[in-house]
């Protein structure tokens, strides 16, 4: 039941409460009316914040690029892509109903132009060309936006739900029939302690590695 606001609006917390009936329904289930409902006012106090809906969207892309560490000028390149790349995934695991939008926008807003600035000034700075500069943004977002969606796409979140998931399998049987999958199932999937979220760090590594050894070259 909605309750009656007492409070002043303003555009952030109308994005803000955007963003909240967007992780309660997807991005399909904004809209002024639902927005409106999530601050307790009618659909009409929303314009003199955001126009439309599409202004709704815009803005809310642009608050979730706020929410992504951008990476310190005085930090190494190496570790502030990590820093950034890793703070990305947070905000987009957190969100990722937003996977479609982030880079879907044609008038970005300033939180959005900001945070591509320093992500590219960051690796200008660590004596990235500006064609190995774009290549390394694209590589690395394109990393953490499929990772992401991989990983929310997936059937489990914990292990009793792998483990319900893993019990329509008959591992014997794969053995014989299956014997990679099962190998690694058993070995390394059905493991204490096993956790899929593991194989961002290790797949982010890897890319670090390659880019500092081609900027070595």
């Amino acid at each position: 039941m909605t309750t009656k606001r007492t409070t002043p609006l303003s555009r952030e917390l109308v994005l803000e409460a955007a963003i909240n009936v967007a992780d309660a329904g997807g991005v399909h289930a904004l809209s002024m009316r639902k927005v409106a409902a999530e601050l307790g006012v009618e659909a009409m106090s929303l314009y003199h914040h955001v126009a439309t809906k599409n202004e709704i969207l815009d803005g809310v892309v642009d608050t979730l690029f706020a929410k992504i560490d951008m990476p310190d000028p005085a930090t190494p390149w190496k570790k502030a892509m990590r820093a950034r790349a890793v703070s990305a995934r947070s905000v987009l695991a957190a969100h990722p109903w937003a996977l479609g939008l982030m880079e879907s926008r044609k008038a970005p807003g300033p939180s959005v132009t900001a945070h591509h600035n320093a992500v590219l000034g960051s690796l200008r700075s660590g004596g990235f060309s500006i064609p190995l500069s774009a290549h390394a943004y694209a590589l690395i977002d394109s990393y953490v936006y499929g990772f992401t969606l991989q990983e929310a796409s997936l059937p489990f979140r914990s292990p009793d739900e792998l483990d319900e998931v893993m019990n329509n399998f008959d591992l014997e049987a794969m053995a014989t029939d299956l014997p990679h999958l099962a190998e690694l199932a058993q070995e390394h999937v059905l493991q204490p302690g096993y956790s899929f979220s593991d194989e961002f760090d290790f797949g982010l590594d890897l890319i670090l590695d390659a880019l500092e050894q081609r900027l070595a070259s």
